[in-house]
């Protein structure tokens, strides 16, 4: 099946729930995943679920994910308002960091949700995530700063919020991070606006079908 044949996110997860070769689904309870695409078009990244995400199915839902929802309203969001998904779908073992092998099965899984929600922002949370996009950075150095992937996407480089669990110290650079994020959000909405005003349809089809073609390598 094609990544772009599917028609929900609802479709794409449970085709690739069963169609995966990630070793991880034979210790976890469940594969973890949101069902619905944000009108925002922002989507956060982080590189695998926990605990708590385990037994319940959803991204996000533990301590991590309460400080995300902290930071998110901290500058005018919502977890309603975004995406969030991880790079690998299910819980590695005592919460260990995903293998580069568990990475690698996961990622026509996360092609796929990319192609259907065409974001216009990734924000990849932490180093695993990092490194799907921009593979030459390091996340303690490019933090709170903007880049752009080679498919024109622009990517925003942001601590795991589960950093400032085990150093408190971070917290502050998070929250500075995030007014850093607002910032860039609010000038990327508009540019994006007003990109749609000055295009005609067909340039803006062209233009999403190479965005399409390169999430999909």
């Amino acid at each position: 099946m094609k990544i772009e044949d599917f028609k929900s996110l609802r479709d794409i997860h449970q085709y690739f729930a069963v169609n995966n070769r990630c070793k991880l689904k034979k210790s976890a309870t469940q594969p973890v995943y949101e069902n619905n695409p944000p009108k925002s078009g922002i989507v956060f990244i982080g590189e695998a679920p926990g605990l708590n995400e385990d037994k319940q199915g959803k991204p996000f839902v533990g301590a991590a994910g309460k400080l995300l929802d902290e930071l998110l309203t901290n500058i005018g969001y919502t977890r309603e308002d975004v995406y969030v998904t991880n790079v690998v779908k299910y819980r590695p073992p005592d919460n260990r960091e995903p293998l580069p092998e568990e990475k690698n099965a996961c990622r026509v899984w996360l092609n796929a949700e990319l192609v259907f929600l065409k974001p216009k922002v990734i924000i990849p949370l932490g180093r695993h995530a990092l490194e799907r996009f921009l593979p030459e950075q390091q996340i303690s150095l490019v933090h709170g700063q903007a880049f752009t992937h080679s498919s024109g996407i622009p990517i925003f480089a942001m601590y795991h919020p589960a950093v400032a669990l085990y150093n408190p110290t971070l917290k502050d650079t998070l929250m500075k991070d995030f007014l850093k994020l607002k910032k860039f959000l609010d000038g990327e909405m508009k540019a994006i606006d007003a990109e749609k005003i000055e295009s005609n349809d067909n340039e803006s089809i062209q233009k999403q079908t190479l965005i399409d073609e390169i999430l999909k390598l």
